[in-house]
């Protein structure tokens, strides 16, 4: 009995299991009682959405200007939320309160949309979710050299450029990810995103105090109502990668309905996750108007892409120092974050495909003098580590931050932000072709969709100059 119901908790299309008076012990599913809150799904959110992504924010400002700019992330915030909201709906398929749960993405696609979208969207939510690890282990990477070049840099007096390679901080980060990538299942990762958050307000509270500070040094708000020019094609260029880095800022609708199937009923799950994400989105975009905003107000035009780094060595470089830490820290929750559904995905169809195999399905215990024993299965170690080591080489060959969020924030905004979401919601409210709400939803959807592509191209044109100047494996600062 509990190698079948083992078997049937892994296979995402298994009808649930009944255990008579188990109720205060299981959900209706027959899945073990789901616990999250409104305050763990923020906690997932907000580690997903304050990213390394707020510090491109000033330079994406800086391209656009001091009216297209916040407007641009006031539209992006408006759009996410209100698409988020369709999303939640499509958690259960029929009765959003007793219908059958979808425990992905890509089920939540399958039930409402059908087989062919299911696929499409796989391959979209994946691949995103994919290069976010990338972008991740590049930023993180990144604060920990900013670390050690300012301490570097104060203990020669100025004298030393401390110049050094980013590939012994890429696997250093790596490392770490295979050791907490062995959490088996996204509810035990709640502590994790909590710390996460925690930090990401840290850093993002810094970067805007020393903006103020810088601001107030120059006595003066720098920058102008249309932004950097610098000549009519790399403003182009610049002002559609600018749309990406906001895209990205606010990506995470490729895990909202993973966090979802965390969430504890009563209340039912679309209210609470309604709820978190109007939070959650609200407290984002004030972090990230402020952060954005006296970024390009202390730097003007030449805001850096990553706004920490603006501050070079200034005093106090502790400051600094503590600011590049939390965001260490945050990336490394974020990361696991980003990668369940991945790691989700790969383990359900492996269990399926070879149910009777040990390497997929047995726990192997380890014991673990003076706590429990730490039960692990030989495929999730295995697999999960390959997964760290790939993203980890790649962030070693394209180590381009700024044109990597862009282009992850372009590939992933209409898909999955926007097409997805507002497709599930005409086909479960039954909306008429050609209906005035249908042709509204459509005009929203060709709308992102054309930022989209502008955005992709933008980015896409940065890495390519980038790579003429870097030799793989090779990155120095």
């Amino acid at each position: 009995m509990a190698e079948n119901r083992h078997q049937q908790a892994l296979d995402i299309s298994a009808p649930p299991l009944q255990h008579g008076g188990d109720s205060g012990v299981f959900d209706d599913d027959g899945r073990p009682k789901r616990t999250g809150s409104v305050w763990t799904a923020s906690a997932h959110i907000i580690t997903a959405v304050i990213g390394s992504g707020v510090l491109s924010l000033a330079w994406a400002v800086a391209q656009l200007g001091w009216v297209a700019g916040p407007a641009m992330m006031v539209m992006f915030s408006a759009v996410t939320y209100f698409t988020s909201t369709f999303l939640a709906a499509g958690y259960r398929t029929g009765d959003p309160v007793n219908g059958k749960r979808n425990y992905t993405y890509v089920d939540a696609v399958r039930n409402n949309l059908g087989e062919f979208k299911m696929k499409f969207c796989g391959v979209v939510q994946y691949v995103n979710l994919f290069g976010v690890s990338i972008g991740y282990t590049i930023a993180a990477s990144i604060s920990m050299m900013a670390i050690k070049r300012s301490n570097c840099f104060h203990k020669s007096g100025g004298k030393n450029p401390c110049h050094m390679n980013s590939n012994p901080y890429m696997i250093s980060f790596g490392v770490v990810e295979i050791l907490l990538s062995q959490i088996p299942e996204f509810d035990q990762l709640w502590w994790l995103s909590t710390v996460a958050a925690v930090m990401s307000f840290t850093y993002s509270t810094i970067g805007l105090v020393l903006g103020v500070m810088q601001v107030a040094e120059n006595r003066k708000f720098k920058g102008n109502l249309t932004g950097a020019d610098p000549g009519t094609v790399e403003k182009v260029w610049n002002s559609f990668q600018a749309l990406g880095d906001i895209a990205f800022a606010y990506s995470f609708s490729n895990v909202l309905i993973e966090i979802q199937d965390t969430i504890k009923t009563p209340p039912s799950e679309i209210k609470t996750m309604k709820k978190a994400s109007r939070m959650s989105i609200a407290v984002t975009t004030t972090f990230y108007l402020l952060c954005g905003c006296m970024g390009y107000a202390a730097f003007g035009d030449s805001a850096p892409s990553n706004l920490l780094t603006g501050f070079g060595f200034y005093n106090p470089y502790w400051l600094i120092d503590i600011a590049n830490l939390a965001i260490v820290v945050h990336l490394i929750g974020a990361y696991q974050v980003m990668s369940q559904p991945i790691f989700s995905f790969i383990e359900k169809f492996a269990s399926n495909r070879f149910p009777d195999s040990q390497f997929v399905n047995k726990d192997v215990k380890i014991p673990i003098p003076g706590f429990r024993s730490l039960k692990l299965k030989l495929f999730r170690m295995v697999w999960r580590t390959i997964f760290v080591i790939i993203t980890t080489l790649i962030s070693m060959l394209v180590p381009f931050f700024n044109d990597v969020t862009g282009l992850l924030g372009a590939i992933g905004f209409w898909p999955l932000t926007v097409y997805f979401p507002v497709e599930m919601y005409i086909a479960q409210k039954k909306i008429p072709k050609w209906s005035p709400r249908w042709i509204a939803l459509q005009i929203l959807s060709m709308t992102c969709v054309v930022i989209s592509i502008a955005a992709a191209a933008g980015s896409v044109a940065g890495i390519i100059h980038d790579v003429k100047s870097v030799k793989p494996f090779h990155t120095s600062y």
